[in-house]
């Protein structure tokens, strides 16, 4: 049976959720599910903004049905070629074969290389380019890298409505309402908004800033993302946090503490410095066990905070598998603009503390405090002693 729901005069919501799916894109874990958002506009022309992920395509296909109402549909704009986006683009076609395909020249090439079949009426747009259904004028905004290179937007000129694609998107599915003026945002949706951009946009914050720099151009009065709640109120607030997302700055002055523990030893010494850091006033801590937690969750939050701590084992003379894997992912997302610590243990030829040293400083601004405290197979008391140094240390320059 259809679900959509009305969000405008004559723009409907025909997107559907998926709770089912363990990982998005076969990477992250989305406990809360993920929705995948398309909207349909009534106008003297139909026009369909993007299709959905092939999980949810037959919700999807009764949605624009039902609220076509018997109309064909006129175009479909696609603004971003990622599968979860366009896989359904075949069974569109297929209901609805004289529909126009309004997209860029980037995205004509992935769409053949996608489908590889003949394609109905292609309308190629180049950036600035508009395009009129009757009430509405709509005007594409191109967002390269935002987080692939065919990736553009639609601000509806009429009504000031900004189509993002992948922009502004979070993963947890939605639980009713499609608003994010309706539901608790910060509480229910940040924590996930905040992973969703760093492990899928986070790496591209130069190219996010552009597209910042256009949409502060744009009378925005509301934002219909392909992932998560629309915008329809209180849009200023989330943006403040993706500008400074993107230009990789810290979000809250605070630490977390990554550990990657074989036998519990290093773990000790991690949650006793976490202990010492709350000691010296520091109010804001997150312990980590990096071999348990999911890396995306991890990368969220070392972007989250000003200050990190890595604690590791030295294993086959390198960092700990867990550790190094951390590491490397924060360097290929661009990790920037912190200030980091360091524990190792080593039983006989402790080397972590050289080696996460050297991975981090390689990134751009980075700062240590400290020279970092070593541990020999386990926590004695003089090492215990250099943990509350450092953690005076860190608290020291956090206040400052």
């Amino acid at each position: 049976m259809d679900n959509f729901v009305s969000i405008g005069n004559d723009l409907f919501y025909v997107g559907a959720n998926d709770r089912r799916i363990p990982l998005f894109e076969s990477a992250y874990p989305v406990p809360r599910g993920v929705s995948y958002n398309s909207y349909l506009l009534l106008d003297e022309k139909t026009v369909l903004f993007d299709t959905v992920d092939r999980a949810v395509s037959e919700q999807f296909f009764e949605n624009v049905e039902r609220a076509l109402g018997g109309r064909t549909l006129d175009y479909l704009v696609i603004h971003h070629m990622e599968p979860d986006h366009s896989a359904s683009f075949g069974g569109i076609v297929k209901r609805y074969p004289k529909v126009k395909i309004v997209l860029n020249q980037k995205t004509a090439v992935m769409l053949n290389n996608f489908f590889g079949c003949p394609l109905p009426e292609i309308v190629t747009v180049k950036e600035g380019d508009e395009l009129d259904t009757g009430k509405h004028k709509f005007r594409f905004v191109f967002a390269p890298m935002v987080h692939w290179p065919e990736v553009m937007l639609s601000f509806d000129v009429t009504t000031g409505t900004l189509f993002s694609a992948d922009a502004f998107g979070t993963f947890g599915a939605l639980d009713g309402s499609v608003f994010a003026d309706e539901v608790n945002f910060e509480r229910e949706f940040l924590d996930d908004a905040r992973r969703y951009y760093f492990n899928i946009v986070g790496k591209y914050g130069a190219q996010v800033q552009s597209v910042l720099k256009k949409a502060a151009g744009l009378p925005i009065k509301t934002v219909c993302p392909l992932h998560g709640p629309i915008w329809r109120k209180g849009f200023d607030w989330y943006l403040k946090h993706y500008d400074v997302w993107s230009r990789y700055e810290p979000e809250e002055k605070g630490v977390a503490v990554f550990y990657a523990s074989v036998y519990g030893n290093t773990a000790n010494a991690a949650q006793i410095l976490a202990s010492a850091l709350a000691g010296k006033g520091v109010n804001r801590i997150k312990t980590y066990d990096v071999s348990y937690t999911d890396l995306s969750y991890c990368l969220a939050e070392a972007f989250r905070y000003s200050h990190c701590v890595f604690a590791a084992p030295t294993y086959n003379n390198g960092v700990f598998t867990s550790m190094e894997r951390l590491l490397n992912d924060l360097a290929a997302h661009n990790y920037q603009n912190r200030a980091f610590a360091l524990i190792e243990n080593g039983s006989w030829a402790p080397q972590a503390n050289k080696i996460m040293r050297e991975k981090l400083t390689a990134l751009k601004n980075m700062r240590e405090i400290g020279g970092g405290v070593t541990l020999l197979s386990a926590l004695k008391e003089k090492t215990k002693d250099e943990l509350f140094s450092l953690a005076d240390e860190i608290a020291t320059d956090i206040k400052n």
